[in-house]
């Protein structure tokens, strides 16, 4: 909370008058204005940044004389990038040289800092930021991914709970709300828009057009979350309407969730408010909608991975309508891969320009959500920032969150927390299942539709109809079981691509409504998987033969669970290789991509509680 107090501090440490709390000296510091890596130094009051003046240390002629876009490093010129970071030698305790010449740098700036570091030979850039993303699909809890990402340089996310909320409604956000407050990363909520996501699906709540205007006026909201209801819009339903109508008069942004859409559709959907997206999957998408007036969310997660489509976009003038998401990630790539550091060292591997790169993993997304003290090393904004050892290979040398560095005492800082979230108990105690049997899933008529997975995708196609499982094709049963009301209703079909030979595969993470899915070789076995989730309340399950071969557990709200993200990980591992045994496919993530076949915003076929639902560019049908 900012105080006149406050604010006298900033100022006066900016005028020179005041010491501040810390000073990093000479590093290469990333300008998103100039779009430039300048030599500077860095003074911080309060966990602000007071001023930013010429570094202290001479730059070398050839860094000045760097041309291109970046006074240190250039596009295309990550050696001479690294090169100039290498000249600073780390001290034996692993942290930035420390001056003891505290305001004796030729004059430049008389008063210097409490603690100061000499960041020479290092670059200074502002700390990530997740432009949109939802913290269930990590299926740990809030503090537990912030103690996974914090140190990948991630300081801020955009979080959209509709995964929580589609099972428990406004007290899933309230848990949310709760379970974020005081964690060492800002956390910005989007009210869910579609809950639930279409007419076809069954969600353990839905939110009216009313709930939407009540939680917009909350601490820390920033929007309305990705409409994926496209064909509601362009049929102008009046629900759909009203919350678009809500939004704008309360003048929060609308994300959006559009894949595919083009033309006179597209033009239509935006003139509805629609500022965003991030379902594209070719750089010509994404143009079109950029050059109508959207934002484009680079996405690479888990299930969805378009970076290497749309490096076009790491171009002007696309890339400053661009920022880089995660939508969905699971923790064992967060720690193996990384979190939004991952897609920066992607792209620039693959030849984008390290500036743009920076700016869109960073100030873009503040620009499109209005964060107006995020995103950028300059005077009046959070000291949120990563030093780095490289550019071109993101190697992170340390994170500091409000002028602390935060990446070596995280556990601690996350464990001291105290106080208890009101909502704990309700998350629990969500899957309402009757008892099913081998008998539960036999077709209701002669044949059913085959849905046909796209590897690396959530896109799906039409594969036919099928009438039985027939694993030497590479078709097994797959069935979407209504577990929030206790109804019994089941929709079934089949699934090509997924490769089980054996056994049967089941999560109560499907998407949107959370219902349960089971995908299996064997009735009988689907059976017992779905016994297994009604008994841990929600989770990951892989059994064959009427025994359990891997699972994971996820009692809150059957999407998560409070392990730390290296303990799920070695447990949905385990999992993950168990369905690989029975016959997945390598190239699937055998949960993830389950959970998107239930997905009713997707083309082209999904499988909901109520059956089969053809999605196209503009309507959505059962079939």
């Amino acid at each position: 909370m900012l105080t006149v107090h406050s604010l006298e501090n900033t100022i006066q440490t900016a005028r020179g008058k005041m010491s501040a709390d810390l000073v990093i000296r000479n590093a290469a510091v990333l300008n998103v204005f100039t779009e430039r890596f300048e030599n500077k130094d860095i003074f911080i009051k309060d966990g602000v940044i007071a001023a930013v003046r010429a570094g202290t240390a001479a730059m070398t002629s050839e860094s000045r004389q760097a041309g291109g876009r970046s006074e240190i490093g250039s596009a295309g010129k990550i050696s001479d990038i690294g090169q100039h970071l290498d000249r600073f030698a780390i001290g034996s305790d692993g942290n930035a040289g420390m001056t003891s010449e505290s305001g004796q740098h030729g004059g430049r700036f008389a008063i210097g800092g409490a603690e100061e570091i000499d960041a020479e030979g290092k670059a200074l850039v502002p700390g990530f930021i997740d432009g949109h993303m939802h913290l269930e699909s990590s299926l740990v809890s809030p503090k537990q991914y912030c103690k996974a990402v914090v140190p990948h340089g991630t300081t801020a996310i955009i979080a959209d709970p509709h995964e929580i909320t589609n099972v428990l409604g406004e007290i899933g956000f309230q848990y949310i709300q709760e379970a974020t407050r005081g964690l060492p990363l800002d956390i910005y909520l989007m009210v869910p828009s579609c809950v639930p996501a279409t007419p076809f699906d069954e969600s353990g709540a839905a939110i009216t057009p009313e709930d939407i205007a009540r939680m917009l006026a909350k601490p820390d909201v920033s929007g309305l979350a990705e409409m994926m209801d496209f064909p509601g819009v362009l049929g102008c339903d009046r629900g759909v309407l009203e919350k678009l109508a809500i939004a704008q008069n309360a003048g929060k942004i609308i994300d959006g969730h559009a894949p595919g859409l083009s033309g006179a559709d597209l033009n239509a959907y935006i003139a509805a408010g629609v500022r965003s997206d991030h379902e594209c999957s070719t750089a010509e998408e994404a143009m079109e909608k950029i050059s109508l007036g959207q934002w484009i969310m680079i996405r690479e997660g888990t299930a969805c991975k378009n970076l290497l489509n749309l490096l076009p976009l790491f171009e002007k003038p696309w890339c400053d309508r661009c920022m880089l998401v995660t939508d969905d990630k699971h923790p064992g790539d967060l720690m193996r891969e990384g979190h939004i550091d991952h897609i920066i060292r992607k792209a620039i591997a693959h030849g984008a320009d390290p500036v743009c790169a920076y700016k869109m993993a960073s100030f873009n997304a503040c620009v499109y959500f209005g964060l107006s003290q995020n995103g950028a090393i300059s005077p009046g904004r959070y000291a949120d920032f990563v030093l780095l050892d490289d550019v071109g290979t993101v190697k992170i040398h340390s994170v500091y969150k409000r002028g602390k560095r935060i990446d070596h005492q995280i556990d601690a800082c996350i464990n001291a927390l105290s106080g208890t979230n009101p909502y704990a108990l309700q998350v629990c105690d969500t899957v309402h299942i009757p008892e099913i049997t081998e008998e539960s899933f036999a077709l209701k008529k002669p044949q059913e539709k085959i849905i046909g997975l796209v590897p690396g995708e959530i896109l799906t196609t039409d594969e036919g109809y099928a009438s039985k499982i027939d694993v030497a094709n590479d078709i097994c049963k797959v069935a979407v079981i209504e577990r929030h009301h206790n109804t019994g209703h089941m929709g079934i079909a089949f699934l090509k691509g997924y490769g089980l030979k054996k056994g049967a595969i089941a999560t109560s993470v499907a998407h949107d409504s959370h219902n349960v899915i089971v995908a299996g070789a064997s009735e009988r076995d689907m059976a017992f998987a779905i016994s297994q989730i009604r008994q841990m309340q929600g989770g990951m399950v892989v059994v064959a033969d009427g025994t359990v071969k891997a699972g994971l557990a996820l009692p809150i709200a059957g999407l998560m669970c409070d392990l730390d993200a290296e303990s799920a990980e070695e447990q949905l591992t385990k999992a993950k290789a168990a369905a690989h045994e029975l016959g997945v496919s390598t190239g699937i993530d055998p949960f993830m991509t389950l959970s998107f076949s239930s997905l009713a915003v997707i083309p082209r076929l999904r499988l909901t509680t109520k059956g089969v639902v053809e999605v196209g560019d503009s309507r959505a049908v059962l079939v």
